[in-house]
């Protein structure tokens, strides 16, 4: 199978490539940087280009099987009102450009990268591909990054948007923030530590990605998503655990918020998700759960 990447060259991007290659796939990765392209694992291929952009990269996409969007700026910052801006444009003007690269009638997939922050913020209750999308920022965000993708349907393209959870693997991400105060014994949850934290570690991500690929039935939403979501506090408990570090230095939300503003009070709510159409369709994950996730990532 020939399989397009775009952001192929970031954490996500990186653990799935090497996974297709040992599976004897051709990958292509787009990058923005020479450089990044050069230092590129052995057997991939690159195309340089700005995805955000219509360029000469485009003309790579015909005749590839496969065609997986990752790119998009890290929501793990500040955000300003640029900032913000930012993440969008990388989300929406990048799959609005790889959906017109797409010619029509070729028998390709497309995997387009969502978020379960779709959901927004709705406490306690279960999450599934079939709940409604919610109202901030982050929501109105994945509902029109998903709309972009599913104009690829208009050339009958099979469409999959996959909405991560927090992707946990070793070598970066959003783990090696998370452990420094731990390692540093001022480990602790966040806030009240009452929030929801839906995850999934990078190597079932990747098991997912490819399983999603080979069944053609399944199109749609797919939420990439652990079986166990768990609480904040229990994932503080856990990477002390992990760790051998104390975990009871909670994060005051006061502090976070004013520190990390708009996206503070993201961090401090959460979603409940679980992955029912995996599970429906028979995947079998390797870390359902924290502990042996975190025993894998962390040992």
């Amino acid at each position: 199978m020939k399989v397009f990447i775009t952001g192929g060259s970031g954490f996500v991007g990186t653990g799935l490539s090497r996974i297709l290659l040992t599976g004897g796939h051709e990958v292509t990765v787009l990058t923005r940087s020479k450089k990044k392209a050069a230092a590129l694992q052995p057997g991939l291929s690159a195309v340089t280009g700005d995805p955000t952009r219509p360029g000469k990269w485009q003309e790579a996409v015909p005749g590839h099987d496969l065609l997986i969007n990752l790119a998009g700026a890290s929501i793990f910052k500040r955000w300003t009102e640029p900032y913000k801006q930012m993440v969008r444009d990388s989300r929406i003007l990048t799959t609005r450009n790889l959906v017109d690269a797409i010619t029509e009638g070729s028998a390709v997939t497309l995997l387009s990268t969502s978020a379960v922050g779709y959901y927004g913020f709705t406490g306690d209750e279960d999450l599934d591909e079939g709940s409604p999308a919610g109202k901030d920022f982050l929501a109105v965000l994945a509902r029109d990054w998903e709309a972009e993708a599913e104009k690829a349907r208009d050339k009958r393209t099979r469409v999959v948007t996959t909405r991560f959870g927090v992707v946990l693997g070793k070598g970066g991400g959003a783990l090696s923030q998370m452990t420094l105060p731990f390692k540093l014994f001022a480990g602790g949850p966040l806030g009240r530590g009452e929030q929801w934290f839906s995850w999934i570690h990078l190597e079932d991500l990747c098991r997912a990605a490819a399983f999603v690929a080979s069944h053609r039935e399944i199109e749609g939403p797919v939420n990439f998503t652990a079986p166990g979501p768990l609480r904040n506090k229990d994932l503080a408990r856990a990477i002390g655990r992990a760790l051998k570090r104390p975990s009871f230095m909670p994060a005051p939300g006061f502090m976070i918020s004013l520190i990390m503003g708009e996206f503070g009070s993201v961090i401090l709510k959460g979603q409940k998700v679980l992955p029912k159409v995996l599970l429906e369709k028979g995947f079998s994950f390797n870390y359902p759960d924290i502990d042996a996730a975190l025993k894998n990532i962390l040992a």
